[in-house]
Formats: C-alpha cells, sequence, structure tokens
C-alpha cells in the first residue's frame, strides 16, 4: 500500500494556490472595483469555497507582509487597496490636500444615517434639533453617504443611506459590524452613574 506523505500533498497544495492567487490579484487590480465571490469563482472556473478559502489566505499574506496594498471585503465584494499608513505618500504623488476630518454636525449626522438608514433629512433634522443640509451636503461630496430612493408620501422626501466608501473609511465589512447601539447605551448609564457619585461625594 502506497504511503501518501502530508508534507508533499500541502506543498503541492500550496503550489497549485500560488498561480489562482496571482490570477485573481490580477482581475482584482484591473478591475479597480470590487469584485463578486461569484464573478471571481466563475472566470476561474472554480468552485466559490475554494475561491473564498484561498481569498482568506490572501487577506492574511497582504496582512502580514510588507506590501503597500491590502485586500478587504465590502459587502461580499473583493477589492484591493492601498494601506492606510501610506496614505501621505499616496496623496504627496497625487498632489492632493490631506483630507480634513469630520465637522461635528458631519460626525453626527453620518451616525444617525449608518444605524437608521434609510432615512429622510428631516427625520436627520428631528433626532439632532437642528437643520443638517450642510452637513449631508458635505457627507455627499466625500462619498461616505448617497441618495438610495424616496420615500413614498406627499414631496418624495430623499432617501439617504452609507456607502461602501464609508465601509472602507471605517473598515467595515458590511453594516452587520457596526458597533451595537446597546454598547453605547450601556456606556453612557455608566458615565451617569460616575457624575451622581462624583455629585454625592461632594
Amino acid at each position: 500500500m502506497e504511503t501518501v506523505n502530508i508534507n508533499q500533498f500541502e506543498f503541492k497544495e500550496a503550489s497549485r494556490k500560488e498561480p489562482i492567487k496571482a490570477i485573481i490579484e490580477a482581475l482584482l487590480f484591473v478591475s479597480g472595483e470590487p469584485l463578486s465571490l461569484r464573478e471571481i469563482a466563475v472566470n476561474l472556473e472554480i468552485t466559490p469555497k475554494y475561491t473564498e478559502e484561498i481569498l482568506g489566505e490572501m487577506m492574511l499574506d497582504y496582512e502580514v507582509s510588507n506590501r503597500g496594498i491590502k485586500l478587504i471585503v465590502l459587502n461580499g465584494a473583493y477589492q484591493l487597496v492601498t494601506k492606510n499608513e501610506y496614505s501621505d505618500y499616496i496623496q504627496k504623488l497625487l498632489k492632493k490636500n490631506r483630507r480634513q476630518s469630520l465637522s461635528q454636525a458631519s460626525l453626527e449626522s453620518l451616525a444617525i444615517i449608518a444605524y437608521k438608514q434609510p432615512i429622510t433629512r428631516v427625520d436627520i433634522d428631528e433626532i439632532r434639533g437642528v437643520k443638517s443640509d450642510s452637513a449631508i451636503q458635505k457627507l455627499i461630496e466625500r462619498e461616505l453617504i448617497a441618495e438610495v430612493g424616496r420615500l413614498e408620501v406627499p414631496g418624495r422626501p430623499i432617501l439617504y443611506g452609507t456607502t461602501d466608501e464609508f465601509l472602507r473609511q471605517f473598515g467595515l465589512a458590511g453594516l452587520d459590524e457596526l458597533p451595537s447601539l446597546d454598547l453605547f447605551e450601556d456606556i453612557e448609564d455608566e458615565l451617569m452613574e460616575e457624575v451622581v457619585i462624583d455629585t454625592t461625594d461632594k
């Protein structure tokens, strides 16, 4: 009976994956846009399960190696992007100014949209207690939010939702990775308890 050499099998399997990884890298590079798991699998004529396994290995390869790019997943689609630590050099090359931080108003509006989407401007205003026109416009310009439809009521107000760029900027694979609102409520309760304790001591 022939003995199977495990090390030899693993070497052959790794050797088989390398050209597949190279092809995937080429597809993602040329595309410039996120590619779905199905698109990649169909092009390679391999199963989605095997494709996902290889993509997972590639994500780890990029993360642990000294590379300027990394592989991310956005809503089930894969894309090559530059690593954040090299953004200064990229901006210098492109002669772009460093991205300005979001204002408090924009951050508040973005958080509301992220958790309540799709949502209208009026609803955002009601939650914030102030007008949000300028903040929303800034978020649209930064491509963090976009119009996703209209509410079927008189006047048909615009509905806003977050974009893939929002996920990319905040390092999220999907909206399901947003922190739970319960977490913020717990933190707020703890802070309130501390305030009560401090006041009592005084």
